[in-house]
């Protein structure tokens, strides 16, 4: 199975540059609400290194607060236009279909779903005719409710149960297993120990599946459980766990400083695949 978001066989992990475009989200909401500065902070990620920029307009952070479908349209589609009229690579992060409609014809071209296309009953169709790639993550509950008590008996085997569902899903809508790439949903209904555990075992995901892991870990609250750290001083947290996260399995990083991390998955990159780095400048 080949997918274009496979890890490269020579050259670096590819990074998602995340962009809220929301009042609420838990590390930058506020700051691109305006339209010509959210294009002009994915512009800046995409020149720093993102292969791709995740534009989003409803924060899923813990106990975030839903928005309706036309105020996330009116959030989204203008940024998902400019940047890909201005050849930028879009993702578009969202549980809606008709927002997903909608951006697929703005340009987006990957869908980021947390809800692994459960949320919306007609998400499935409209990715599936659309032929765009998808991203699947896990969540246990919902946004607003789910770190009230996660639990899990063993969060691999469960989390590897649900892709194994939501996988056949796809395909027997006529999704194509290129399409898609997995994510583990690190903080999204998980206690710090699921958190570490999912990490660990990136590889085991991606050996089972055979398909690209998307590792999302930038500036989560899990960080500053083991550190102190406050939400607005965990770069360098976060490029620790990034970079643990390439040596275990992750094929891409969704992350919020791209200039910044790019340094890190540079470094991990190149220790975690030795063979197939020759460059002299890092002997």
């Amino acid at each position: 199975m080949s997918s274009r978001w496979h890890r490269p066989e020579h050259g670096d992990v590819r990074m998602m540059g995340v962009l809220n475009c929301t009042p609420d989200s838990f590390s930058d909401g506020g700051d691109y609400i305006d339209v010509d500065a959210a294009v002009r902070h994915g512009l800046a990620m995409q020149q720093a290194g993102a292969a791709i920029i995740d534009v989003g307009g409803e924060s899923t952070r813990p106990g975030a607060v839903a928005v309706s479908e036309q105020e996330e349209l009116a959030r989204v589609i203008p940024v998902v236009r400019a940047l890909s009229l201005a050849g930028c690579p879009v993702s578009l992060d969202t549980m809606k279909a008709e927002v997903m409609r909608q951006g697929i014809a703005a340009g987006a071209t990957l869908i980021n779903d947390v809800s692994a296309l459960c949320f919306d009953a007609e998400s499935m169709a409209v990715v599936a005719g659309a032929g765009v790639d998808v991203c699947l993550m896990h969540m246990q509950g919902q946004p607003d409710v789910m770190q009230n008590a996660p639990h899990y008996v063993d969060v691999v085997d469960e989390v590897c149960a649900f892709f194994e569902e939501r996988i056949s899903a796809c395909t027997a809508a006529g999704i194509d297993e290129s399409a898609l790439l997995l994510d583990p949903g690190i903080g999204f209904g998980k206690r710090l120990e699921d958190n570490l555990a999912l990490i660990r075992n990136l590889g085991v995901i991606r050996q089972r599946f055979g398909m690209p892991v998307l590792l999302g870990v930038s500036r989560k609250s899990f960080l500053g459980q083991l550190t102190g750290s406050d939400v607005s001083d965990r770069e360098l947290e976060t490029a620790v766990a990034g970079a643990m996260g390439i040596a275990f399995g992750a094929d891409i990083l969704r992350v919020h400083d791209v200039a910044l991390q790019k340094r890190a998955v540079q470094v991990a990159s190149a220790i975690s695949q030795p063979s197939l780095r020759s460059d002299a400048s890092l002997a």
